[in-house]
C-alpha cells in the first residue's frame, strides 16, 4: 500500500466520491448493495412479468 504525503488542512471534507473510493469497507458495502438492488430488482421484474402458464 502506497503512503501519500499530508495534505495541507483546509477545513473542507473531501467530496463524497474520494471519501467512499479511499474507504475500503464503503466500497464493499456500495458493492454489496448495487449487486442486491440490481439483482434482486431484476429477478423480481422477471417474476412479475411472466406470462401466466396455461393449466391442463
Amino acid at each position: 500500500m502506497t503512503t501519500h504525503p499530508p495534505e495541507p488542512d483546509t477545513g473542507e471534507q473531501p467530496p463524497l466520491l474520494q471519501r467512499l473510493y479511499d474507504s475500503p469497507f464503503l466500497l464493499l458495502v456500495a458493492g454489496i448493495g448495487v449487486m442486491l438492488l440490481f439483482y434482486t430488482g431484476w429477478g423480481l421484474w422477471e417474476i412479475l412479468t411472466l406470462p401466466q402458464a396455461p393449466l391442463p
